[in-house]
């Protein structure tokens, strides 16, 4: 017996649950966890089961689901448990987010193989060199955007990657790149924006006298710092903070809150509805 993860998005109707239950009872499989949500507002079911079976029982319960008149699904996909999610790394300068990224893989603390790191700068050559990964210095200007977001692609189809994340990665994606990357990007940024755009965000919220700072995280779209957020959180803060106290509490829980998406998509908990998503 092996421990598999399937997901599944389909329209929402009656005979869902026992559909999938009854697939898993024929080839004997024992369910270890499951989630399921129904979004009224776009009348979609969303389910998480994790559960024990033989290898060759897999395609068995895939095809009976399918097969089922209750399942009219968009997405119906298993995978191993113990399947780690490729990752790739983008970082521009400020290393906080990529050292806590790296941490925890290293540490195995989060269920990710790290591939490589790219960078448009050189500052974080050591860092990640030291943690024995490949890093590669993809200059970003104007003239040369175009080929260096090809580049890029190279690699992460090159390295089979399944998710890259913009950690602190200060350039903006061409639209044409986003689809590329399309469920499979992550990005931070604090959570002033669009409240406190432009540089400096930290010293607009001390000016403006703020009692919560915080980040978020989300999926890459063409919209700028609109796309599905998958994880937020905040720090309540005082007047008495300064602009330069503001930024380190700033990264702090930017680190958290982005080692909190990345694993839950390498975990296969976040579903896509819509503009926003599920997350079990």
């Amino acid at each position: 017996m092996a421990r598999h993860i399937m997901t599944l998005t389909c329209d929402d109707r009656p005979g869902i649950v026992a559909a999938v239950s009854t697939a898993l009872l024929d080839v004997n499989a024992n369910i270890v966890e499951n989630q399921q949500f129904s979004d009224e507002d776009t009348n979609l079911f969303f389910m998480r089961t994790v559960f024990d079976a033989a290898e060759g029982e897999v395609q068995r319960v895939l095809d009976a689901i399918d097969a089922s008149a209750a399942v009219e699904h968009q997405h119906l996909a298993v995978r191993p448990a113990d399947e780690r999610c490729r990752t790739l790394i983008l970082v521009s300068k400020f290393d906080h987010c990529l050292l806590d990224l790296l941490y925890r893989w290293k540490s195995g603390d989060l269920p990710i193989d790290i591939v490589g790191v790219v960078s448009n700068h050189e500052d974080t050559r050591g860092l990640v060199e030291y943690y024995g990964l490949p890093f590669t210095h993809l200059p970003v200007t104007k003239e040369t955007k175009a080929d260096a977001e090809a580049q890029l692609l190279k690699i992460v189809d090159a390295e089979d990657v399944g998710l890259v994340v913009l950690a602190r990665y200060m350039q903006i994606l061409s639209n044409d790149l986003c689809e590329q990357l399309a469920g499979r990007a992550i990005n931070i940024h604090h959570s002033f924006l669009p409240g406190f755009k432009g540089a400096k965000p930290y010293h607009q919220a001390h000016d403006r006298g703020v009692k919560l700072i915080g980040a978020s995280a989300h999926y890459v779209t063409g919209d700028l710092d609109e796309g599905p957020i998958i994880e937020q959180d905040v720090v309540r803060v005082t007047h008495a903070e300064t602009p330069e106290r503001l930024v380190a509490l700033g990264r702090d829980v930017e680190r958290r809150v982005l080692s909190r998406a990345v694993r839950d998509h390498a975990e296969s908990r976040v579903f896509l509805s819509g503009r926003r998503t599920i997350v079990f």
